[in-house]
């Protein structure tokens, strides 16, 4: 019986012993992905900083591009119009255009209005008759 109990705490002591061994392997192995990663961290951390930030001069450039395409414009505008004479004989144009198809409007209007009123009067006669 004293043998068994021996045996029997030896086994204990030896599951004992390969707990703590796998719990010190698996505390390393995250010692270790640690580490890599903190090493990893302070590379891209030194890499941004010395790296030049193209981005700000990107910006920089559309916005001046930007700008340089509305000051062409204006100036486009300057050159092909002059306000006060091509501006008034467009708009009397338009005017024109506007006046002539309102009155075609008005024209197509009454002849429908006058259509309609024949038909009207049509199926009351036919309605009369019967």
């Amino acid at each position: 019986m004293n043998n068994r109990l021996e045996e029997l705490l030896a086994r204990i002591n030896l599951e004992k012993a390969l707990e703590d061994r796998e719990k010190k392997r698996v505390l390393w192995i995250f010692a270790i992905i640690g580490a890599v990663a903190a090493v990893a961290g302070i590379a891209v951390l030194v890499y941004k900083f010395l790296t030049p930030d193209y981005l700000e001069d990107l910006d920089d450039d559309f916005d001046d591009d930007f700008d340089d395409f509305f000051d062409d414009e204006e100036e486009i505008f300057e050159d092909e119009f002059d306000e006060d004479e091509e501006a008034g004989s467009a708009a009397s144009r338009v005017k024109e255009t506007a006046s002539k198809v309102a009155d075609k409007v008005k024209e197509t209007a009454s002849a429908a209005k006058d259509k309609v009123l024949d038909a009207v009067d049509d199926v009351k006669e036919k309605v009369a008759k019967e």
